[in-house]
């Protein structure tokens, strides 16, 4: 893994996206609304889709107390009594879809995130589930899954988010040093996280996660070495490593952290290189951008196996299907078409006043999109394109409608990050550390955009 030098990752640290959609968020658009949505409910009602597994959603806005790094659709509030009145809006929400895709769809993943949403009380835990439960049909064998805030939950709490039904955890450490907690507004004690991850282990959740962030005021190598030591420790299934991006222009919250207390370009891409290196030497296998996870956690296994995708929650070892999304902000997939929800409470509550589905943007996709998306996709999961299979899949002469675009990752293969052959492009192993760079190339949006500076940096 020391082909992966420094040098290297600064060179391909540009701005651009994620990929959890293709295309991507920003290019919604308002003139898609429910009707287009509901259209696109319908036709999954009467399609093979409708026999195929789904994925389910659920946004969860409220947090205690303003962590200062984030970028999320969040509301801070001390006021509990909120999350009772957002429940009966979710509720709403879910009736107004099985009026249109019918009760009883089949349920293989199920994540929930925020905001906080441990903010919600036990019993609203159970509410939830009770009510997903009577009108969804949960495999036994899905991935069901929720974001933790450590400084939310004990270790009984832990026990009712096992017994209601969720089988994973993702834990938000971001760091264990001090100075660097108290500079992000979110301070949580290390010992507290080692407890809770212990204790999640003891109760048989399937699979644990924490987030990392580099690149945060207050960090340096030092401390960030010892947040590596401490995280090898600890020794989760599975690692989600971000770069801090810092947009104060759009996020209101970073206005509070201070330039100078960020660690310059250079670090921050040492910090990311130490990383990499400090977790493959502690036997985690690099799943893809900043994901690891061990070597016999499903992830990995799927990626072993070819089985890997991609939606809006980031690498799934669910096959490729629809996502019903709900609550405020929340993004959904049904069909060929995109969906966002109101981002606001007062319009979310307002459209189902109303009796309306609260979606305000999306997107039907073009072929020329879903064609670029089978390619993006599988570039970001499998790290291999055979050109056989996309034109049997859309009929089309992969050299030729991508003739542009395999001239532009003649770069990228001088590097040795691709390979280009007769009847296929490989990401090769270097490559894998900068799959959004080949993934990129692909974006007939992008290509044609002169404004990327709205995306985070791909390092």
């Amino acid at each position: 893994m020391t082909v992966v030098t420094p040098e290297l990752l600064r060179r391909y640290d540009v701005p651009g996206p994620r990929y959890t959609s293709y295309p991507t968020a920003d290019r919604f658009v308002e003139a898609f609304g429910d009707s287009d949505y509901i259209l696109a409910l319908k036709q999954r009602k009467v399609a093979a889709a409708a026999k195929q597994p789904m994925s389910l959603y659920v946004h969860i806005p409220f947090c205690e107390s303003l962590c200062y790094y984030c970028a999320c659709n969040k509301i801070v509030t001390k006021h509990h009594e909120r999350a009772a009145t957002y429940m009966r809006y979710l509720e709403r929400e879910v009736d107004l879809h099985l009026q249109h895709c019918g009760r009883g769809q089949v349920v293989s993943q199920f994540h929930v995130g925020g905001g906080t949403p441990t903010f919600l009380s036990d019993d609203e835990l159970r509410e939830l589930w009770q009510m997903l439960r009577e009108r969804f049909a949960f495999d036994p064998a899905g991935e069901y899954s929720i974001e933790v805030d450590p400084r939310t939950v004990t270790r009984e709490r832990l026990a009712v988010l096992k017994e209601v039904g969720f089988n994973r955890l993702s834990f938000g450490v971001q760091d264990f040093d001090p100075d660097v907690q108290k500079a992000v507004h979110r301070e949580q004690p290390a010992e507290q996280v080692f407890d809770l991850v212990a204790a999640a282990r003891e109760l048989g959740f399937q699979s644990i996660n924490a987030d990392l962030i580099y690149g945060l005021p207050k960090q340096n190598a030092q401390s960030f070495a010892r947040t590596l030591q401490q995280v090898a420790q600890l020794r989760p299934d599975r690692i989600a490593l971000y770069a801090y991006a810092h947009l104060p222009e759009r996020f209101k919250a970073q206005r509070r952290i201070l330039q100078q207390d960020l660690p310059p370009a250079p670090d921050k891409v040492n910090m990311l290189s130490a990383a990499i290196a400090s977790f493959i030497d502690a036997g985690y296998v690099y799943v893809g951008m900043d994901h690891f996870a061990l070597p016999e956690d499903a992830l990995a296994v799927a990626k072993r196996q070819g089985r890997l995708h991609r939606n809006f929650q980031g690498y799934s070892t669910q096959p490729d299907c629809d996502l019903i999304a709900l609550g405020v902000s929340a993004i959904g997939r049904v069909g060929a078409t995109y969906s966002q929800n109101a981002k606001t409470l007062e319009e979310y509550y307002d459209l189902l006043d109303q009796g309306r589905l609260p979606v305000v943007r999306g997107l039907a996709l073009t072929r020329d999109d879903l064609i670029r998306r089978a390619v993006i996709m599988t570039i970001m999961c499998q790290g291999e394109v055979l050109f056989e299979s996309i034109n049997n899949a859309w009929l089309i002469d992969f050299p030729q409608y991508f003739s542009a675009e395999i001239a532009a990752l003649e770069s990228q293969q001088e590097e040795g990050l691709v390979e280009i052959q007769d009847d296929c492009i490989k990401v090769t192993e270097k490559g894998w550390f900068f799959v959004r760079g080949v993934a990129l190339v692909f974006d007939r949006y992008l290509q044609a955009d002169r404004n990327r500076a709205r995306f985070s940096r791909i390092i």
